[in-house]
């Protein structure tokens, strides 16, 4: 079976991202614990990842080493961040915990950015 080139990209991208991902998570949750804002711990933890993210996913996934990309990554990320903040705030407003919300979010949040970076993002990589 010959796995067409978006989804052997979507499988690098899911790779690259568990590492970054699980590093986010651990330092959100980290913050969340001694009693940072989630919006805040979780502002911290993208600003973290994404320079890291940037050459990685630039690098492995999309096999683009265009540094002239970074100011559109960086607005995926800004963009991520304040829709999943919203969410976020919604969710634990209603009572649900900070870091079982963010857990529940992070598929969704991971496919929309692995989507807005195909098609924004590093677009002529694959042109």
């Amino acid at each position: 079976m010959v796995l067409s080139p978006s989804v052997v990209r979507l499988m690098r991208f899911g790779a690259v991202g568990v590492l970054n991902t699980a590093f986010g998570y651990a330092v959100y949750a980290a913050l969340v614990h001694v009693g940072t804002v989630p919006e805040i711990a979780l502002l911290a933890a993208t600003i973290m990842g994404v320079v890291f993210n940037f050459f990685t996913t630039g690098r492995v996934v999309f096999r683009n080493s265009n540094n002239r990309l970074f100011v559109r990554f960086l607005a995926v990320y800004a963009v991520a961040y304040l829709l999943n903040a919203v969410v976020l705030r919604g969710l634990v407003t209603l009572g649900i915990g900070p870091l079982f919300t963010q857990a529940v979010l992070m598929p969704v949040t991971i496919v929309t950015v692995f989507m807005a970076m195909s098609a924004f993002v590093f677009r002529e990589a694959r042109e």
